[in-house]
């Protein structure tokens, strides 16, 4: 005698269906990002200032750089130079050369809108003696 497991398998399909369903509607759903890193990003240009934005966050300063007349490399930024912005806000910075530096290029881009992921600014210094890493 042969027995009808048609329906069983039926049964099962669907109460498998169902657990499957319950499961995928319990998942929480990713939260969106809200705040994002902005970074200023000074490059080599052996001069030395500051760059600052607006609203308040970024002041990263490099110091003027001669390498002719050391074997030291060069001085890494110093202050907050990464903060951390509200997705959407728009970041304005201003560059400041110290004094026997001048601003060769940048900021670029300027000003910035932070989006979710990496978000940056540049600027480079050069001494005013002419002598710049950028030519």
């Amino acid at each position: 005698m042969r027995k009808n497991r048609k329906g069983a398998w039926r049964a099962t399909g669907i109460v498998t269906a169902l657990a499957t369903a319950a499961a995928i509607a319990s998942v929480t759903p990713v939260q969106a990002q809200t705040t994002a890193d902005l970074s200023a990003w000074i490059t080599d240009g052996w001069g030395g200032g500051t760059v600052t934005s607006q609203p308040a966050g970024i002041d990263c300063h490099t110091t003027a750089w001669d390498p002719y007349t050391t074997t030291d490399p060069p001085p890494n930024p110093t202050g907050a130079c990464t903060a951390s912005f509200e997705v959407g806000t728009t970041v304005t910075f201003t560059a400041t050369p110290d004094p026997g530096s001048y601003l060769n290029d940048g900021p670029t881009p300027n000003p910035v809108t932070v989006r979710a992921g990496y978000n940056f600014t540049w600027a480079m210094f050069c001494p005013a003696d002419g002598l710049c890493s950028a030519g």
